[in-house]
């Protein structure tokens, strides 16, 4: 094992562990994103952020900023980076609409499209009378919730949030990935079921991906993509990326909502008719794991560690239909964090995450670009790091 010391997101040192696998992960660069720039006047946090790659150097975010994670002024912002990532410009609001029936929050992920232009997906909740709180502390089920698409010319200027309307009953819906535009006009939108209000958990909790062959207008169908609903088991926060074949992989955390334990990461791949088939089992014992694709049959994985502290990430190849890790490595010592049953609740375990929903894309120059939430001194920010590979 080779031990190397880098700097840290904060502005210390870390060292990294580098595997004996044939692919060594090196922070190469880290900084900050966002932080709330007065923290004396008014209280704010940032989390889930979603890179866009624009190309040039240039780079969009967005991510979400509250006073808390439940308060009524929960919104996402966004920013835009011209120097592949070093700096980024002050956050402007996406959505400052809301509808007229009482108070709402919302979260969007956002899509660079091919013509330039942008899509954005995600939840809105409303949050009049009984379902002020949002989250029900007691069930961990959501308030009602509209799943909505915004769309932009620059990136800048969103249009007004368009309802859509689901093909399955959820009754509730975690957002947590963008929109996937595929080359052949599909778009999917990975999503989970999720509990309404009173803890009903419908038909169970399982990852799909809606359909769209219309640029997002209507999602009249969908696709399984991880359902161990027999076992119990949920899956969230899943992850899908195109392979230069044309395939598609996907990874989704593995959850026992009974027990509060992380079972091992699965994997799935669809073929060209768009149907996933889970291949196997990554080796991980990971939450809130994203992906990016390093373009020649190589993903990488960036992910909490359910056993170790920290942010951590993988390489692996897509060799057939088999995961073959390559390299992993620690890449920021957070703390321990985890959905460990420590709370009375679901609910409760997620107020106590440290940091997560991490969002690697691949950068012009072959190195990766990662965005993701953490807590430092009782305050919630984004923080990026760059990533290099080595063979």
């Amino acid at each position: 094992m080779e031990r190397r010391t880098v700097g840290g997101s904060d502005g210390g040192c870390l060292n990294v562990t580098l595997s004996d696998m044939t692919e060594r992960i090196e922070v190469v660069g880290s900084g900050t994103l966002w932080r709330n720039p007065d923290p004396d006047l008014r209280s704010l946090h940032g989390w889930h952020p979603t890179l866009a790659r624009l190309g040039g150097g240039r780079w969009r975010v967005s991510f979400d900023i509250a006073a808390a994670a439940l308060s009524h002024d929960y919104a996402t912002w966004t920013s835009e980076s011209v120097d592949d990532g070093a700096t980024w410009s002050a956050p402007e609001r996406l959505a400052p609409f809301e509808p007229t029936d009482g108070p709402d929050t919302h979260s969007i992920r956002i899509t660079a499209l091919p013509d330039g232009s942008f899509v954005g997906a995600g939840g809105r909740w409303k949050r009049s009378g009984l379902y002020a709180r949002g989250l029900n502390r007691e069930t961990s089920g959501w308030c009602p919730m509209d799943l909505v698409v915004t769309r932009s010319a620059d990136g800048r200027t969103w249009s007004p949030l368009e309802v859509i309307e689901p093909p399955l009953v959820g009754p509730s819906f975690e957002v947590c990935h963008r929109i996937v535009a595929l080359p052949d006009g599909r778009w999917l939108w990975p999503i989970s079921t999720w509990p309404g209000w009173d803890g009903d958990p419908g038909d169970g909790l399982r990852a799909v991906a809606l359909v769209s062959r219309d640029e997002g207008r209507t999602w009249p169908t969908f696709v399984d993509v991880l359902d161990s609903r027999p076992a119990g088991i949920a899956h969230w926060e899943q992850s899908i990326v195109p392979l230069p074949d044309g395939r598609l992989v996907a990874v989704g955390w593995a959850f026992d909502p009974a027990t509060s334990q992380t079972h091992e990461l699965p994997y799935a791949i669809a073929s060209g008719d768009g149907s996933f088939t889970v291949r196997g089992l990554t080796g991980l014992r990971a939450q809130t794991t994203k992906l990016a694709s390093l373009g020649d049959g190589r993903v990488i994985a960036v992910y909490r560690r359910d056993d170790q502290p920290g942010l951590w990430a993988t390489v692996a190849r897509i060799d057939g239909d088999a995961w073959v890790p390559l390299g992993e490595a620690p890449l920021w010592e957070g703390a321990m964090s985890g959905m460990r049953g420590q709370g009375r609740t679901v609910a409760e375990d997620l107020a106590g995450l440290a940091f997560g929903a991490p969002n690697p894309a691949l950068a012009e120059d072959g190195t990766v670009l990662v965005a993701f939430w953490a807590r430092r001194e009782c305050a919630y920010g984004i923080d990026w790091m760059r990533l290099g590979i080595r063979g």
